[in-house]
Formats: structure tokens, C-alpha cells, sequence
């Protein structure tokens, strides 16, 4: 999409205290913008509840409700009920970390999902606990350093977007602060549909995953390159890659070699060669696991319902 097609007014207000280069306020801008302004937004405790400041000083020019760590799903649930009480149609936004969502927030998250709750919800993923210290969750790669991971994480991460993939919600998708046009484009068509909608963005970490913050666009877009993060949407039954994925499922690109990836942050600088080896296995696996649901090997149950929702 054209940049002249993205709204002007801004709803994240500069001179706020996010990190340099954080790819959580890249981000936010951007879904601000293609939700237009007439939004609440649910915030459990993560980077942004921090950066964005406190009331009556936020840097964020919609309503925001601060709530705990695993109750941001059932809150929006709460909120969008009362609204639909008063005959209003102000969509309701969670806007998680990967923490409150993979972890903390999972069983709210797959209640609200379950229930078909008409609200969106957005999780930020860097990987890591990072306003708390630069922890471990359950989002953190393979091999990757945190405080609590000094030598390497020995699991690989759980995959939410997935394990949303079986809830058979009406829209699924993942995307990436390296491409903004495309996470403006996946909320506004996200904004326009009804039920549970899940967006995750990926979302490279300057201090925690230990690379300078000027890169922090550059590394967003290796990841997706070389296969350690996959764009794609789900919606009316139908899976699609989406962008360089595309390109890459379409033979249009070839993938990078994951090593440019690994070698880039300092969290991946004690991979052995046979660690190295598993993380490729593991993008590969995945890759094709991913390229099979493409090509409608889907549960059965979510293909029944698509058919059914398709007529």
C-alpha cells in the first residue's frame, strides 16, 4: 500500500519513554493509525504500560484500561459486552506482551477465543519478559540467552498464532514491525470483521536480544527472511502466506540462511554447531508444517467449518 493511504493524525504521542529503537512504539503507531482513534485499549502489565505513562498524562490519545497480567482477554470481554449493552460499536483492543499472552494471560486468551468475545487481540511478541529484566517466556527461541537462560534456552517456543489456528476464530495473523504496511493493512481488515481476531507482531528487542538500536527494523526483516518468523493470515477459512513469505512459499525469493539471523544479536553468540543445527531443522519443520495447512490440511474440525462458512 501506498504511504500516503495511512492515516496522518497520530495517537502515540512523542517524547514518551519507550527505549530507543523499541519496536513495541513502531508498532503501536502503526495499529493506532489503522484503528482509526475510535478504539479502547486493554493493557496488562508489559513494556507499554510502562512507557506510555501515567493518566492524565499518557502518551496515548484513546481510553486506556491498565489491568492485571491474566485478565487482559476477560477484561476486553467485560468492556465489549458493556458497550454492545449501549449500542456502541467502539472496537476493543487487548495489547499484550508476549508474556501476558504466551504464559500469564493463555487461559484468558483461549476463554475469550472459545467464546467467539468480539474484541481484537494484539500481542507484541520480543521474546522475552523484557520490562521486568530480560526473562525467558514461553516465546523465547531455542538457544537464546536471557537472565534466566544464561546458557541458552534448551526448548523451543510454543506457537499462540497456531494454537489460535485451532480455535476457529474468524481471523488469525502474524506480522512484523519490519513491515508496517502490511500489520496496517492486517488490523484494518481485522477492525472490519466480527468475533475474535488475534494479530501477532513480532517484535526485535535492542537491550534484551543485545544488538544496537538502529538495527532494530534490519533484524525484524532477517528474521522473516530467513524463516524464523512467518507472515500469514487466516481468515474466512482460507490460510495464505503473506509478503516475503509469500514470496519465498511462491519461489519468488529464496530464503537467507538463518545464521545471518543468529549471528546478528549477542543472545546467539554461545550456539553450538549441533544447537545451530536444530534451529535449522526446526524452520524447516515448521516451514512445512505451515505450507500443509496452506494447502487445506487443516483439523478436520476447522475444515468442516470453513466449508460450512463458506456455503
Amino acid at each position: 500500500m501506498k504511504i500516503s493511504e495511512i492515516e496522518r493524525e497520530e495517537f502515540l504521542l512523542p517524547g514518551n519513554a519507550a527505549c530507543h529503537g523499541c519496536p513495541s512504539s513502531m508498532a503501536l503507531r502503526t495499529v493506532l493509525k489503522a484503528l482509526g482513534g475510535k478504539a479502547i485499549l486493554v493493557v496488562p502489565a508489559c513494556c507499554t504500560s510502562v512507557y506510555m505513562g501515567p493518566y492524565p498524562n499518557s502518551a496515548i490519545r484513546i481510553p486506556v484500561f491498565n489491568t492485571a497480567f491474566a485478565a487482559a482477554a476477560a477484561t476486553a470481554s467485560g468492556i465489549r459486552a458493556s458497550l454492545e449493552m449501549q449500542g456502541d460499536d467502539t472496537v476493543v483492543v487487548v495489547w499484550a506482551g508476549d508474556g501476558g499472552t504466551y504464559d500469564i494471560g493463555l487461559q484468558a486468551l483461549s476463554g475469550a477465543a472459545e467464546r467467539n468475545e468480539d474484541i481484537i487481540y494484539i500481542c507484541y511478541n520480543n521474546e522475552i519478559y523484557s520490562n521486568t529484566g530480560i526473562q525467558r517466556s514461553s516465546a523465547t527461541p531455542y538457544g537464546a540467552w536471557t537472565t534466566t537462560t544464561w546458557k541458552g534456552k534448551k526448548e523451543h517456543r510454543k506457537d499462540v498464532a497456531e494454537i489460535l489456528l485451532t480455535h476457529n476464530v474468524p481471523y488469525v495473523s502474524t506480522a512484523s514491525i519490519g513491515y508496517l504496511g502490511d500489520l496496517y493493512e492486517k488490523v484494518r481488515k481485522a477492525r472490519e470483521i466480527r468475533g475474535f481476531r488475534y494479530i501477532e507482531i513480532h517484535a526485535p528487542c535492542p537491550p534484551g536480544w543485545r544488538f544496537p538500536m538502529n538495527r532494530t527494523v534490519h533484524i525484524a526483516r532477517l528474521a522473516v527472511e530467513t524463516g524464523m518468523w512467518i507472515l500469514f493470515e487466516y481468515s474466512e477459512g482460507r490460510f495464505s502466506f503473506t509478503g516475503a513469505s509469500d514470496l519465498i512459499a511462491k519461489g519468488k525469493k529464496k530464503m537467507k540462511d538463518v545464521q545471518e539471523y543468529l549471528s546478528s544479536q549477542g543472545r546467539f553468540s554461545g550456539l553450538t554447531e549441533s544447537e545451530i543445527r536444530e534451529i535449522k531443522k526446526y524452520i524447516n519443520d515448521r516451514w512445512n508444517r505451515l505450507v500443509g495447512i496452506r494447502d487445506h490440511e487443516l483439523p478436520s474440525f476447522i475444515r468442516l467449518s470453513a466449508q460450512n462458512a463458506l456455503g
